[in-house]
């Protein structure tokens, strides 16, 4: 078969295809530094007897990483369209990010014993926690690169890295969730302006548990199976965090409880601070009329962007967060700046310093928001608890009201007329990164077994690969010379 080609376009600087090479590719080994950073601590506390190198992840991440990033500048270099196919392919990449795990785990497991062994006294004890918990927290940035693949191993990997911090359902919200209905008032992981960290930490934890349920719930129902089952990825996500604590736990013994918890909570709270800048009041808009409205497809303009070339190498391109949006297969290596996104003052490490301090960042951000939406409130996601607050200061108009969604987010959208899909056609490919349905074999995975028909497929269901392309916007391919 012939699938759709993948987006290719991007703002590719004049004359770069011209013996272009990746001058970060040594520098990405940086990031193995992060979970080494459990090593360096013991090691330089056994050397000085010093108890403060225990506090050593969050001197690296709020301290050093910023100032480095002021220092370095930025990095706006992107690789040329005919290159990025074989920079996909190149295997260095990828072994970076596996070599992550073992790291990380080796580290987590020697915390654990020192904390339980070690002596230490409490303030020494909280330390280590919070390191290993900034260690984890990088390293569900790891399991966000794995995570949306289409290797079958690196799905598993992510679910690995995501064990440590028991935040395994992320691997299901993210994917199918947050990409679908990213910046929009029902995404549980975009922030509102006017909103706080700390009223968005709850409002995100809490949502992003509902939905990924509600997904897995909703995927294995369509096979006319019950969710309690191991097949269902929250389960056997939270199983091998379970597995993991419960096998520590029971070698180490209980004491070791409270410090499981703390660094589990602060990894889990260094990712959502992440999400939390990421699309700070972004909001996409309602397109189309009646039957056929829905919210416009995501581009560079809805996703806080940077170029600080620490915290990039850190979190493996994160900062270049729009074209991640629009191709979430791609790999890291290869992500792209866009001239038209919105750009952050400082990297993703210094701004979260910034979100640590509410009345700080909304005088630093607030006005960026407006000013990227030319002063349009109605553009705008605002917090409903902060609205009239928002109406006063920037005197928005009075029509600003809250969107109405359908069903879990996603608009319902027909199908049946939309123009260039017909129910003959026995292939449907996703014009985004390339998945194709085909009515023969079906998807087992996604519920839908062989034979089934496209006219059969939710209205609501997305590509299972990428999450941002609905059912409309796929088109009909060419079937295999051979059924």
């Amino acid at each position: 078969m012939t699938p759709p080609s993948p987006m290719t376009d991007g703002t590719v600087p004049a004359g770069s295809t011209e013996r272009w090479r990746d001058r970060k590719r040594h520098l990405w080994l940086i990031g193995l530094v992060v979970p080494s950073l459990a090593f360096i601590a013991v090691g330089m506390w056994s050397l000085t007897g010093w108890g403060a190198w225990f506090w050593i992840g969050p001197v690296v991440i709020l301290v050093i990483v910023p100032a480095i990033d002021l220092l370095a500048g930025l990095d706006r270099s992107n690789p040329p369209d005919d290159v990025i196919e074989a920079l996909e392919r190149d295997r260095y990449y990828r072994w970076i990010t596996y070599l992550f795990l073992p790291i990380q785990y080796a580290g987590f497991v020697g915390a654990m014993y020192l904390l339980a062994h070690g002596g230490l006294g409490t303030v020494d004890q909280v330390g280590i926690a919070v390191s290993i918990g900034c260690i984890g927290g990088i390293g569900i940035n790891t399991a966000h690169e794995l995570g949306h693949k289409k290797e079958s191993h690196e799905r598993w990997l992510s679910k690995i890295a995501l064990a440590q911090s028991f935040y395994g359902h992320f691997y299901i919200e993210h994917n199918r969730g947050h990409h679908v209905r990213v910046a929009t008032p029902e995404d549980p992981a975009s922030a509102r302006l006017g909103e706080s960290f700390y009223e968005f930490w709850p409002r995100t934890v809490g949502g992003s548990l509902r939905s990924a349920w509600q997904l897995e719930k909703r995927r294995i129902a369509r096979r006319r199976q019950h969710p309690w089952r191991l097949s269902n990825d929250v389960l056997n996500a939270w199983l091998m965090s379970a597995v993991l604590w419960g096998a520590l736990i029971v070698w180490l013994g209980p004491g070791i409880t409270p410090y499981l918890v703390i660094q589990a909570v602060v990894g889990l709270s260094l990712l959502e601070v992440v999400n939390y800048m990421e699309h700070y009041g972004m909001l996409r808009q309602r397109v189309g009329v009646g039957e056929r409205e829905r919210y416009e497809r995501v581009d560079p303009s809805h996703s806080w962007n940077s170029n600080n070339i620490a915290t990039n190498v850190l979190l493996y391109h994160l900062q270049r967060h729009s074209d991640h949006h629009a191709n979430p297969t791609r790999r890291y290596q290869s992500l792209r700046d866009f001239e038209e996104s919105p750009v952050l003052p400082t990297g993703y490490a210094g701004m979260i310093v910034l979100a640590a301090v509410p009345p700080v960042w909304r005088r630093v951000m607030d006005p960026r928001v407006l000013a990227h939406v030319d002063g349009d409130l109605t553009r705008v996601n605002v917090s409903p608890r902060k609205r009239a607050d928002v109406l006063e200061r920037y005197g928005a108009p009075s029509s600003l009201e809250p969107v109405e969604t359908i069903d879990d987010g996603r608009t319902v959208v027909s199908t049946s007329s939309t123009e260039g899909q017909t129910d003959e056609a026995l292939a449907w490919g996703c014009p985004g990164c390339g998945y194709v349905y085909e009515v023969v074999a079906g998807d087992e995975r996604e519920g839908f077994a062989a034979g089934t028909a496209w006219s059969q497929i939710p209205e609501t269901w997305c590509c299972p690969d990428c999450g941002v392309r609905d059912k409309v916007d796929f088109v009909a391919v060419e079937r295999a010379t051979a059924s």
